[in-house]
């Protein structure tokens, strides 16, 4: 099991964008620990391979959705 930073470390990632994604339930089997002085994720091995980070940014559009919408029609002076 690593730790929120090991898991960044090795997916070349930000420890707050792997605390989001394993409460989002992007890593199979990563599990949120107690302790006295709070909660941690531990995150296995195992769930960072083939892990894709994906792209920054707004996801696009399906292409059917951008098909469907008439376009403007350029107005005229």
């Amino acid at each position: 099991m690593l730790t929120v930073k090991e898991a960044a470390e090795r997916v070349g990632a930000s420890a707050i964008s792997v605390r989001i994604w394993a409460s989002r339930g992007r890593f199979k089997g990563a599990k949120k620990e107690v302790s006295p002085i709070g909660e941690y994720w531990m995150i296995p091995e195992s769930a960072l391979l083939g892990f894709e980070m994906g792209r920054a940014g707004r996801p696009q559009k399906p292409l059917a959705e951008l098909k469907s919408k008439p376009r403007r029609k350029a107005q005229s002076q």
